[in-house]
Parts: structure tokens; sequence; C-alpha cells
């Protein structure tokens, strides 16, 4: 049975590089992610001020979703289904640092809001209006039939026009991300 759905675009981040649709956009030596994001946030011209506070899990899905959506992408009706292996966990990390001195106790709000994975959707869809379905997973490598499943009934049931999908890593300093935006075949 062939594949009613096609990928209309795609884009990988990984190794202080930016791919769109297998093209190199940009690429810099960075000391660490926090200097290679703001380079790239830069670079993209993106201007959404927000960028700054999010956590990195957000910040790396947001550039990815730029580099896929563009900043003008205009259509609402964008499902999102991504995936990674370690949620939130480095979000996770700096709030238990926050709270574990007794005497240096200072939980703080703006740290505890991205502790669930699931709020780099909630970025990506306040970024770009999208009112329509997202999960996020978090499974041990990418389980690319879990999400083409995902994808699949998004798009049949008429949930969404388009499904963002794919991985999103971030714990420490080692990331990556890869998103497509998949859609219906006589719609492309």
């Amino acid at each position: 049975m062939q594949n009613k759905f096609n990928i209309i675009a795609k884009a990988k981040i990984e190794n202080n590089a930016l791919y769109r649709n297998d093209e190199a956009v940009f690429s810099v030596y960075a000391l660490d992610f926090a200097d290679f994001v703001k380079q790239s946030y830069k670079e993209l011209n993106i201007n959404y001020p927000k960028f700054y506070k999010m956590d990195n899990l957000s910040k790396l899905g947001i550039l990815c979703a730029e580099l896929v959506l563009g900043e003008t992408y205009d259509h609402q009706d964008v499902a999102l289904v991504l995936s990674n292996k370690s949620g939130s966990l480095d979000t996770d990390v700096r709030h238990q640092e926050s709270i574990q001195d007794a005497d240096a106790f200072y939980p703080s709000p703006a740290v505890f809001v991205y502790t669930l994975a699931n709020i780099c959707l909630g970025e990506i869809s306040i970024r770009h209006d999208f009112k329509s379905e997202n999960i996020f997973l978090v499974s041990e490598e990418f389980d690319a039939d879990t999400v083409y499943a995902q994808a699949t009934y998004l798009l049949e049931s008429k949930k969404a026009t388009y499904v963002l999908c794919g991985w999103v890593e971030l714990f420490e300093e080692k990331y990556q991300a890869v998103l497509y935006l998949v859609g219906n075949r006589n719609d492309v």
C-alpha cells in the first residue's frame, strides 16, 4: 500500500549546525549549547523575545520548528507529535539543584514551569498559534512506528491538516532535533 502522506519540509539540528531540507543553513563553533542557540536564534533572525526565557529543550524545539515552518507560517491546523529520550530531565536537574540546599532553598517558578517535556509543544504552539492536538512521547530511541501511527491517525481523522513530528532530545550538552512537517499528498 502506498503512503498517502508526504513530507513537506524537514529540519535537523545537531553538532552546532542547522539544516533545512538536507541543506546546511548555519553552523558555528560554540563552546556550549546556550551559546549555540543564541547565535542560531540571531542567524535565523527570529523575532520572539520570549525565546530567551525558555528552557533549553523548548529553545531547541522552537529553533527546529522555525527551520521547518519559517517565522511567517500561516496554517494553524498543525498537530504536533514529538518525542525524546530524556523528557525534561535537563530542566528537572536544574530545578532539583535549586531546592536541594536547605540554606539556599529557592525553587524558581521560571524553572519549575519547564519540568514537563510537553511544555516544548506548548511553546511551539504559542509561537505559531496552533490550536490542534499534540503529544510528547518518551522512549529510549526514536520510535518511527509510533510517531507514524499518531501522525496517520491525526491526518486520517481530520483532526489536523498537517503534523509536525519528530525527535527533540536534550540533556546537559548533548542535543539533537529532527522535525518533519507531514501532510496529505493531495494538499501539496
